[in-house]
């Protein structure tokens, strides 16, 4: 494991909390921006086996919306189809499609409303199928079937609680900060620090619906960057060491 190459009396420590592969990719940023990761994911993915046919069988004039890598990930495990347009929420999400081998894609402002207003501006498709997870963190699909545009959404995997080793567990909550990438992992998060003795760490998440779920704890602090991109929010950790 990354953190395991170094001192963590050497810098600050922060708490990854998002799944992997994501986390080590996270972590990774966070070590470059001189910082000592701790990676402890609260969150697992699962593909969704059963979406596999109705992807296979979507038709050639569907465009899809990916919101999240795991979403580009789960849907390229599960069908061969690299022949749709790919519009994905920002440019990590674009990343993950162009290695996974979609050619035509669009990356967006990244965030769901962003990329629900380039869909709407874009010129009118048969459908836009959202490949999500299957409790998504955005309703895009309400937004386009509200402004007359079809749509729908189709869960290709699942994000599932996970169970840091208690050693591990105990490690994290002791960093200086902690990095919040979902709603999801915000509210997991905030079982495991309710009644701890505060204040409590400071959290820095993707979006302040990250934080939404921590506002009622005793916390050293909580913020997030102005757009919700990991660039944006590892400078903004580095800039509060």
């Amino acid at each position: 494991m990354l953190a395991s190459r170094m001192s963590p009396t050497a810098a600050p420590r922060v708490w990854i909390t998002r799944a992997e592969p994501g986390a080590s990719a996270t972590a990774r940023r966070v070590a470059a921006a001189g910082l000592f990761p701790l990676v402890a994911p609260l969150l697992e993915t699962a593909d969704l086996a059963e979406a596999a046919a109705a992807l296979d069988a979507l038709p050639t004039s569907a465009v899809l919306a990916f919101t999240s890598a795991n979403g580009v990930r789960a849907f390229a495990r599960l069908t061969p189809r690299r022949d749709l347009k790919a519009w994905c929420v920002g440019t990590a999400t674009a990343g993950a499609a162009r290695l996974a081998g979609f050619a035509d894609l669009v990356a967006g402002g990244g965030d769901v409303e962003a990329l629900a207003r380039d869909l709407l501006e874009a010129p009118a498709a048969a459908e836009i199928v959202h490949a999500s997870a299957l409790e998504p963190a955005g309703d895009l699909v309400g937004r386009l079937v509200a402004a007359g545009r079809p749509a729908r959404r189709l869960a290709v995997y699942a994000a599932r609680e996970a169970h840091p080793a208690p050693a591990r567990l105990q490690e994290a909550l002791g960093a200086e900060s902690i990095l919040v990438h979902s709603p999801r992992a915000a509210r997991i998060l905030a079982d495991l620090l309710r009644g701890r003795p505060g204040p409590g760490p400071r959290v820095v998440g993707l979006s302040p619906a990250c934080l939404a779920p921590l506002a009622s704890l005793d916390l050293a602090g909580m913020v997030a960057p102005a757009s919700p991109l990991e660039t944006d929010l590892i400078n903004l950790l580095a800039s509060l060491r």
